[in-house]
């Protein structure tokens, strides 16, 4: 059953976790804006930026195709070409990067494609910003590039993270954050999607103002050489040091296991279902929310930060689900 109207969502975040997230959430709302990291350098993305000088298109394309109510249009946003000059680009990523070299900022074609989409709700980057990640290794390294980050295996846990240049917060994800009924964490990456988004300078203090219910959907596994044996609270305190302090109301997460099948296949990865620990949850400042909300469908996507890659069966959050504890938490 669909809200006619709802509360009104922020959901920060980028990547697959957002775009699975917002497919399910505007089902429910309308008043709903998704507030996307502008780190991403890998893939299309990463050669756009570096040939180009632009701002990041992927993840604020995939949220924009999450939300559109046009199904060709969607279809051709995501439309990525597979040989010649162009291999490895997706139409989207060209016709925001075309746009922001056109018109010299990036908010105009966001709000362009938003139009040509028929998108639910809006995308807004949470810094108009060109940063880049940054991380700094145990032996004092600075490592440079959401990419390599990402996917790298850290020698030490939680890691200290920044922005260069010092990103300034996006005045339109501002208002956003203080006139929702509830903030939404998106699961992701958490070194290389979310910690780019929280670590903005700025971000914490309008979240704590903001009176909002602020709900955490964590994790459904482990990424090998970065979150290894974390459990569900072990995610949401890394959630909270990357924003700056204490801010959550509520955190999600699954109870139910996947198959042995696909656990299997990504216990050969070294990824790992996540589990939780009652004691931390009982103690924790926030209300832990365990439900069943992994999808039954088994789903293929291509590996982000190599398009052309092998394909890879995928555990993933059902949609609806989550959409579904989301109401719950706003109505209790």
């Amino acid at each position: 059953m669909s809200i006619t109207k709802g509360p009104s969502v922020v959901m920060i975040g980028g990547g697959t976790g957002s775009f699975t997230l917002l497919s399910g959430l505007k089902q429910y709302v309308q008043d709903l804006t998704a507030l996307v990291n502008m780190a991403d350098d890998g893939g299309s993305t990463g050669q756009l930026r570096d040939e180009l000088g632009v701002l990041p298109p992927g993840d604020v394309r995939q949220c924009l195709v999450a939300l559109s109510n046009s199904s060709k249009i969607r279809q051709l946003f995501d439309y990525r070409f597979d040989n010649g000059t162009l291999r490895g680009h997706s139409f989207g990523n060209l016709f925001l990067t075309a746009l922001e070299k056109m018109t010299g900022n990036f908010a105009e074609p966001v709000e362009l494609a938003s139009e040509v989409l028929r998108i639910t709700g809006k995308v807004e980057p949470i810094t108009l910003t060109n940063v880049k990640l940054c991380m700094k290794s145990s032996f004092g390294k600075k490592i440079k590039g959401e990419h390599k980050i990402g996917y790298m295996k850290f020698k030490e846990k939680r890691p200290k993270l920044w922005l260069e240049p010092k990103a300034k917060l996006n005045p339109k994800a501002k208002d956003a954050i203080l006139k929702a009924d509830m903030i939404v964490i998106a699961p992701g990456n958490l070194y290389g999607s979310l910690a780019p988004a929280l670590i903005v300078p700025g971000l914490f203090r309008v979240l704590k103002s903001s009176p909002a219910k602020k709900i955490y959907v964590c994790n459904l596994v482990t990424k090998p050489g970065q979150t290894d044996g974390f459990k569900v609270h072990d995610f949401a305190d890394e959630i909270e040091r990357f924003a700056g302090g204490r801010f959550l109301t509520h955190v999600i997460f699954n109870t139910e296991k996947p198959s042995q099948e696909l656990l299997e296949k990504y216990a050969n990865d070294g990824e790992y279902a996540v589990d939780y620990d009652n004691e931390p949850l009982k103690r924790a400042h926030y209300v832990p929310k365990g439900a069943n909300i992994i999808s039954k469908t088994v789903q293929s996507r291509r590996l982000k930060h190599d398009p052309l890659a092998k394909v890879r069966t995928l555990i993933r959050h059902d949609p609806d689900k989550v959409a579904r504890q989301l109401m719950r938490i706003y109505f209790s």
